[in-house]
This record gives C-alpha cells, sequence and structure tokens, in this order.
C-alpha cells in the first residue's frame, strides 16, 4: 500500500459490505501499518469518534485505534486484539463512525481485558471498566464483522429505519454501475 493509498483511505459506511468481514490478523507490525493506524487516528478525530476499526476504512486487518480523551498522548493502537474476562453488564447509548445519524442502546460487558499488540510489536496487556471496555467490545465486533445494528432492540430497529433506508438507498446510488451508451 502507497503512502498515496493510504491518504486516500475514507470511513466507509453502512451497508458496504466490507463492513461485514471478518478482518483477518495481522502478520507483522510494519511501516505501512504504521502509517494506516496514523491515518485511521487523523480520520477518527476529523469525525469526532473514539475509535475506528480497520475495517471501517476498508481493510481487512485485525487493527483498531482509539483515544478516549482527545488528548495526542492518549492515542492508543491495538493489533490482532482479544477481548479477556469479560465481566458485568451496562447498558449505554452508543452511535458509530460507519452508520452517521444513528445512535442506539446497547448491552455489553461493563469490565474488560484486551491483550493485544502495539505500533513497536510489544505486546499490551490492559483492563478497562465502563468507556473504554465499550470502546474495545465495539471496535472488536467491527473486526469480526459485526454492527452495532446487529446488538440494537427492536424500538431501536424501529426509530432508526429511516435513517438505515436512506443510508442504503445512498449506497446503491453511489454504486450503481455505470450505463452504457447504445
Amino acid at each position: 500500500m502507497t503512502e498515496r493509498q493510504i491518504a486516500r483511505l475514507t470511513v466507509i459506511e453502512y451497508p458496504d459490505p466490507r463492513l461485514r468481514t471478518k478482518a483477518a490478523p495481522v502478520a507483522t507490525v510494519t511501516e505501512t501499518i504504521r502509517l494506516v493506524a496514523e491515518r485511521m487516528l487523523d480520520l477518527m478525530r476529523e469525525h469526532k469518534g473514539v475509535g475506528l476499526a480497520a475495517p471501517q476504512v476498508g481493510l481487512s486487518w485485525r487493527l483498531f485505534v482509539c483515544n478516549l480523551t482527545g488528548e495526542p498522548q492518549d492515542d492508543q493502537v491495538y493489533v490482532n486484539p482479544r477481548l479477556t474476562d469479560l465481566e458485568g453488564e451496562i447498558e449505554s447509548e452508543e452511535g458509530c463512525l460507519s452508520i452517521p445519524g444513528v445512535t442506539v442502546t446497547i448491552r455489553r460487558a461493563a469490565r474488560a481485558s484486551i491483550v493485544a499488540t502495539d505500533l513497536d510489536g510489544r505486546p499490551v496487556e490492559r483492563t478497562g471498566t465502563e468507556l473504554p471496555a465499550r470502546c474495545w467490545q465495539h471496535e472488536v465486533d467491527h473486526l469480526d464483522g459485526r454492527l452495532i445494528l446487529d446488538r440494537m432492540s427492536e424500538a431501536d430497529r424501529v426509530a432508526t429505519r429511516k435513517t438505515l433506508r436512506q443510508l442504503e438507498t445512498d449506497f446503491r446510488r453511489a454504486h450503481r454501475p455505470a450505463r452504457r451508451g447504445g
């Protein structure tokens, strides 16, 4: 992947099928991986998010970035993350940069531990509650091809129906094959 291709990465939106693909493990942390992570952090900030997974920029890699404070020193990158020790339950609203205009109530584990690799190839282990735990679970869902739509209640499904239909229509229009002249 060239620097030019990395610079052109953007957040893809529902119902793009790449969001439903289970991401492949990253074999080795390379300079390309580091540059993509940097671009993802920029996109996350630009879209005012707290996390962004590689599938959300069209890459089937087990990688996500997050920053829960907005302070640059708090940027985190997780390569090949695994969640462990999920405990308790908490319900809260979640949105998704790939599903603009949709916020739904999701029940998740209140506490989680994450095991991953950082951009220097070193192992990382952290435990978090509430927002960190929620963010990690949301992003790992993306790596497994799952969206908040898969976890929402029937009431949220009804409430978001119009917005989701519009996203689907916009996607079809943007990806319609060009007509040939006759």
